[in-house]
């Protein structure tokens, strides 16, 4: 598979709920960076998919309700793999919804997810959880 098919392979992993699926991409030392300001961004780096799960995906399926990553653009350059889109749910506790703009830099060695790094608009996220 090239690297941009892995991302997208990741990305439809994701939307069908399949965390394992996601998890297959990455490189057990993978680094993972949430974007600053963003209330994720507390335990960073995440490294391995563990922390991963446990600090970034159960903590965001714990805040929002119908939470979605669409995936508008997916740029191949070559080692990275660049996403651009948007986030959408709805937060548990305040009912608002969120529908930020998001950049995904996804970096690969030998087929595996090795770095990742989130920017996004976190003002719409701070709005939401408010």
């Amino acid at each position: 598979m090239t690297n941009k098919e892995v991302i997208e392979g990741l990305y439809r992993n994701f939307s069908a709920g399949n965390v394992a699926g996601v998890v297959e991409a990455m490189h057990d030392a993978v680094v993972w960076n949430e974007a600053e300001n963003f209330p994720y961004a507390d335990r960073n780096p995440y490294v391995g998919p563990q922390a991963v799960v446990e600090g970034v995906f159960m903590r965001c399926l714990g805040d929002y309700d119908d939470f979605s990553v669409t995936i508008t653009n997916l740029y191949d350059a070559g080692d990275h793999i660049i996403a651009s889109g948007r986030y959408s749910g709805v937060n548990k506790a305040t009912g608002k919804t969120m529908n930020p703009q998001l950049v995904h830099i996804w970096t690969l060695a030998a087929g595996k997810i090795v770095e990742f790094q989130q920017y996004v608009d976190t003002l719409a996220v701070h709005h939401a959880a408010r």
